[in-house]
């Protein structure tokens, strides 16, 4: 038990899931030794994620500072869309990149964009393909809660379709899109024998 459930719970007694105090005489042995193995597990993982955050950021930091030497040296600002770096060690066997994600969402421009795509969609019933059709009704349903996919309804500009008021849908979309958070992730691969970069994993699970 950590400090705070000694200072919670008396001696002599253990808390259950419902916050009821239970007599240790009270509880079977294998429930203490489960409790017990819970607990040493979650604090390695504790301790472990602690020191994956200090070391994400040195990492992140080293990997910036360096970035604002090379372009002070050279007069220039790093970087391609949206920010996005690649670094290669000097004999190209590590690659590092760091990558920015935005968050988008759209606003209510969204609406008027579906409304004109609705209105193609009816003045082409006759000869539209029926395909682009489920393309288009797909990127506009809801998940589970209740959200659209920003992917399915962006990827409806880049179809290849030269009807004005499809374009005008088009611009509407991009109209409604908000960025409401960027964040960066750094990626860290390393090339193998056959000289194909491997990233290497820092999710846990991928280990």
């Amino acid at each position: 038990m950590n400090n705070q459930e000694h200072q919670t719970t008396p001696n002599g007694y253990m808390k259950n899931s419902k916050g009821h105090l239970v007599p240790l005489g009270k509880v079977k042995e294998i429930d203490k030794l489960r409790d017990e193995q819970v607990r040493k597990i979650a604090q390695s993982a504790l301790l472990l994620n602690d020191q994956m955050a200090t070391t994400k950021a040195k990492m992140f930091a080293d990997f910036n500072d360096f970035v604002a030497l090379s372009a002070s040296e050279f007069d220039t600002k790093l970087g391609g869309e949206k920010g996005n770096v690649t670094m290669f060690s000097y004999d190209g066997s590590i690659k590092i990149q760091m990558a920015v994600s935005e968050n988008i969402v759209f606003d209510e421009r969204l609406q008027v964009a579906k409304t004109l795509i609705d209105e193609c969609l009816h003045e082409w019933t006759e000869d539209s393909n029926d395909n682009i059709k489920a393309i288009i009704n797909q990127a506009f349903q809801v998940d589970k809660q209740g959200k659209i996919s920003t992917y399915r309804v962006m990827s409806l500009r880049s179809l290849n379709i030269t009807d004005a008021k499809w374009l005008k849908a088009m611009q509407a979309i991009q109209d409604a899109v908000q960025v409401t958070s960027t964040k960066e992730y750094m990626r860290v691969y390393k090339r193998d024998k056959h000289g194909a970069y491997q990233l290497i994993a820092l999710d846990f699970s991928n280990v």
